[in-house]
């Protein structure tokens, strides 16, 4: 197994990282979402000018683009390292207090606010981190390991690269994204800038994983017109939508078709919002499946419900709205199977029995596949995303940086 004589900064970078309040708020129309995602891609640039890479800069809607210069004249495919800047809007990023566990012993980690306890029975992952040091958040707010833990990782790869010009590898570009989090992350991305052949987002879970599969996502929004009129007088009239709402939703499946009722392959029809007035209400849900057709057929699903539910209300409409979000990477990554077998090997070199799965969600990936840039997911090491039990590990990040590296190394040597 080859390795590299590193002397690390992941760790520290996360602990500046994950102080700064990245938050993406999905009510904004603005790019990027919240202004003060630019705190940290200014930082992100300083850094990257303090290594010697001069040309990295932010972009007016918070991307940041960076190149390390190829030190190889071999003819090698420009590869990409992206990682998203935002934090989830499901759960406070703000006052960040980050704790180290140094020397985890395997025990409950009981955190010192809101009663918050990482129990091993509940995160069996940390039962593989015995001796390892362990970062969470205080129990007030989430930690951002997703995805700054991928920004610290790809930040220490270039510290390593820009301080050994001896390493033989083509041209890497880095890429820093806002509003992953709210599915925007690719919304304003240049990708002519970019320039890579290919792409890693650094911002899976467990250590040792590529993910070449997600979700294919659809955004549903139903509309329900009801008939408003004067309570006093409204017997035999009026229809509320409200009221037809609820009667929707409370016509979904309970025990299949829903988050909590799936898992691995399987879809759902997940509601996610509902707002409105006697006269008119909004129901929005997300819909997702690993199979376009089956997504197509959990749509026919809720149309046919609401078809059933509206038989009680005959002087109401409704309109359904369905809205791409993304659709599942591995139908391109498929044309591109050099890209994943770099990765699986690069696991290896690490130290890793390589582990494939999919995501059940979606990352920058998804997108960029789809936009003409394969891009297949490696983990980064966090846990728990988007909750106040969120944890990472300082090996694990570690880990990452140095399968960033070998990537690198493969990709030249096989070029």
């Amino acid at each position: 197994m080859n390795t590299f004589n590193i002397q690390h900064t992941v760790e520290e970078r996360f602990l500046r990282y994950v102080k700064i309040d990245t938050q993406s708020d999905p009510i904004s129309n603005t790019c990027p979402s919240t202004e003060k995602q630019k705190n940290l891609a200014l930082l992100l640039v300083q850094e990257l000018h303090e290594m010697g890479i001069s040309n990295a800069n932010m972009d007016d809607n918070g991307y940041v683009y960076a190149s390390i210069a190829a030190t190889t004249t071999k003819k090698v495919p420009v590869i990409c390292f992206c990682s998203h800047i935002d934090t989830s809007p499901d759960c406070s990023g703000t006052n960040i207090q980050a704790i180290v566990h140094k020397n985890y012993n395997g025990k409950d980690i009981v955190l010192p606010h809101q009663s918050i306890i990482l129990k091993p029975s509940k995160h069996p992952e940390l039962l593989n981190q015995i001796g390892n040091d362990i970062i969470t958040a205080d129990g007030n707010t989430l930690l951002g390991a997703d995805d700054k833990a991928g920004l610290a990782e790809i930040m220490d790869a270039a510290n390593y690269l820009s301080q050994h010009p001896e390493m033989e590898h083509g041209m890497i570009k880095i890429l820093f994204t806002p509003d992953e989090e709210i599915g925007r992350g690719v919304d304003k991305v240049n990708l002519s800038k970019l320039a890579a052949d290919f792409c890693y987002t650094m911002d899976g879970e467990t250590a040792g994983t590529v993910e070449d599969e997600t979700f294919s996502a659809d955004e549903v929004t139903l509309i329900i017109n009801g008939v408003s009129v004067h309570p006093g007088f409204a017997k035999g009239k009026m229809e509320n939508a409200l009221k037809i709402a609820a009667a929707l939703i409370n016509n979904l499946p309970k025990t299949e078709l829903s988050p909590e009722t799936t898992e691995l392959q399987q879809g759902f029809i997940h509601p996610t919002s509902i707002s409105g007035t006697i006269e008119k209400a909004v129901i929005k849900f997300i819909i997702r499946d690993f199979n376009d057709a089956q997504l197509l057929e959990l749509e026919t699903f809720l149309k046919n419900i609401a078809d059933k539910t509206m038989l009680d209300y005959p002087k109401s409409t409704y309109e359904l709205i369905v809205k791409e979000q993304y659709r599942n990477m591995k139908q391109i990554l498929n044309q591109y199977p050099q890209v994943l077998e770099n990765a699986i090997e690069a696991l290896r070199r690490t130290g890793f029995n390589p582990i494939k799965s999919s995501i059940r969600g979606g990352t920058d990936g998804s997108r960029l596949s789809y936009m003409g840039l394969p891009t297949p997911n490696i983990f980064a090491g966090g846990h728990a995303f988007h909750s106040k039990q969120e944890w990472v590990s300082v090996q694990d990040m570690q880990k990452a940086t140095e399968t960033i590296l070998h990537l690198v190394a493969i990709w030249a040597e096989r070029s």
